[in-house]
């Protein structure tokens, strides 16, 4: 097979998938007659082909996939115009910290917060498959360690944590944390504030439009960091081949 034929097979492959294909998927679509080195190049060849489109073709933490760019989100939101659902502040300082200080107990997070943790939050971040308990710490009561899932960096745009900025200044995430500040942690790519408003009340409020899914009841179509998924948004998978 030449390579145009090789990137036609790809290329198809990975808008009708139903979720990211890792490198190891890839190589199942040519029985293992392409090796990982080829199938990188025809990658590279791919998000060539489609800059400057208004789909481009990115790599996330469990494959890779073809998605709306950002700047277009605006205009495709208008075919589904339902709102999005809401978190309260708590719940987005709370995802924040476990991103930066993973792994960390409800415990660490009450530290930085200077507030009790309810488990109804943590329950909601674990529902959305954002977080998860990935073992204990041996302290007593062997209390839980959370950190964030490969579907939270998938919901985000992004491959790995590295790709999470810094945090820079004095104190760090507790400088940032409860302050009157909102600092915008994933630039225009998919935002990830330790902070939202909140209303006079201290009812919550919409999340961020990077951070929030679509309804349960919609089909999954719709990616928080990119816009719409080319393919469908089922994003568990196997991890992908390094």
């Amino acid at each position: 097979m030449n390579t145009q034929d090789a990137k036609r097979v790809l290329e198809t492959a990975l808008i009708c998938a139903s979720q990211p294909l890792s490198v190891r998927d890839m190589r199942v679509l040519f029985d293992d007659q392409l090796g990982a080195d080829s199938l990188r190049m025809l990658l590279d060849e791919l998000m060539g082909d489609w800059s400057g489109r208004g789909v481009e073709l990115v790599r996330v933490a469990t494959g890779w996939r073809f998605q709306s760019r950002p700047e277009l989100r605006e205009y495709l939101d208008r075919l589904n115009p339902e709102k999005p659902p809401r978190y309260s502040r708590a719940v987005l300082e709370t995802l924040a910290i476990i991103a930066y200080r993973q792994p960390v107990t409800r415990g660490d997070i009450e530290d930085i917060r200077g507030v009790v943790v309810s488990s109804q939050i943590m329950k909601q971040l674990e529902d959305r498959n954002w977080i998860e308990a990935i073992g204990h710490r041996d302290a007593p009561g062997r209390p839980a360690l959370y950190a964030t899932t490969r579907q939270f960096l998938d919901d985000l745009g992004l491959s790995s944590l590295d790709q999470l900025p810094l945090l820079e200044g004095p104190g760090g995430l507790e400088a940032l944390v409860g302050l009157g500040g909102q600092p915008d942690l994933l630039g225009e790519q998919g935002e990830l504030p330790l902070e939202v408003p909140e209303s006079a009340g201290g009812e919550a409020v919409a999340a961020p439009p990077h951070l929030a899914l679509p309804p349960a009841d919609l089909p999954a179509t719709e990616s928080p960091a990119g816009g719409a998924v080319a393919s469908g948004a089922n994003h568990e998978s196997t991890p992908p081949e390094a």
